[in-house]
């Protein structure tokens, strides 16, 4: 009886350390760090058409080559892409995570002191718009690796490009001058589209 509680009580302390593993994002299974200090100024980040893009690794050369790939390719781990200052997206090493092709969802706080992680994870990030960031990025063809633009078999997004341009350009982490008036009113049209409905 004393050898089946001591079987019992060591395979829950496993259990338990897995549990525990399991649930420290910080650190991922591939032994890289992705943290807060991960996310900087959108706009000192390189851009590509209407987005930006990083390589965690430096390896910013591989990232870009897939980036402005005109007939897709699969991005190397480490990049990050971002379209606005408050979402991410970063590839991790292959197996990472099967059904997102390896890729984390980020939705991140962002102000004058920094960054903060306020959602990351796989299939079941929302962003503020309330679309779940996976359900839109699966949509893209097998060729553009979860990569959504036009053409690519996503849906459109609710946000027009002077509002992405805007939020970019006012991301508060940078040293950006005062808002354009352009900037100003798609800003002021962005919040008119985030109100909630009664």
């Amino acid at each position: 009886m004393k050898r089946l509680a001591a079987l019992v009580a060591a395979t829950t302390v496993d259990i338990g350390i897995a549990v525990l593993l399991l649930m420290t994002p910080a650190v991922a299974a591939d032994g890289n760090t992705i943290d807060a200090a991960s996310f900087r100024c959108i706009t000192s980040m390189t851009p590509v058409r209407q987005f930006y893009v990083d390589n965690l690794r430096g390896d910013l050369a591989a990232t870009m080559a897939a980036a402005k790939s005109a007939t897709g390719a699969v991005y190397p781990p480490g990049s990050v892409i971002q379209l606005i200052p408050g979402e991410a997206m970063v590839k991790r090493d292959k197996g990472f995570n099967a059904a997102t092709r390896d890729w984390e969802f980020f939705e991140l706080d962002v102000s004058k002191d920094g960054t903060q992680i306020r959602k990351r994870g796989f299939a079941d990030v929302v962003n503020r718009f309330g679309g779940n960031c996976f359900a839109c990025h699966i949509a893209a063809r097998p060729e553009w690796d979860l990569v959504c633009e036009t053409g690519h078999g996503c849906a459109p997004i609710p946000v027009t490009r002077a509002m992405i341009g805007a939020l970019q350009r006012t991301d508060p982490r940078c040293n950006n001058p005062a808002p354009r008036p352009e900037d100003a009113e798609a800003l002021r049209q962005l919040q008119n589209l985030l109100k909630p409905t009664n």
